[in-house]
């Protein structure tokens, strides 16, 4: 799986970064960095929605609150 997180400015603003090492750690504490990819782009047109977030091709926005439901919810239902 992977899950591309925008950097851009605008998302970067809104948290991208505490975003991207939350699911770091989210992934290393469940030992599934084979299975998941993390990757950063830039804008990725989304940006009214909170930071982008793409799980292969399927875009959320999500918060630096959010991160560990969306982890959850949306990555671990999918492996």
């Amino acid at each position: 799986m992977t899950i591309t997180i925008c950097i851009g400015s605008s998302c970067h603003l809104k948290g991208s970064r505490t975003i991207i090492q939350k699911l770091g750690e989210l992934i290393a504490a469940r030992q599934l960095n084979d299975k998941i990819e993390l990757n950063g782009s830039f804008c990725m047109g989304e940006c009214a929605n909170g930071v982008c977030v793409k799980i292969n091709e399927e875009l959320f926005g999500v918060s630096p609150d959010s991160v560990e439901s969306f982890f959850e919810t949306e990555v671990l239902r999918r492996l």
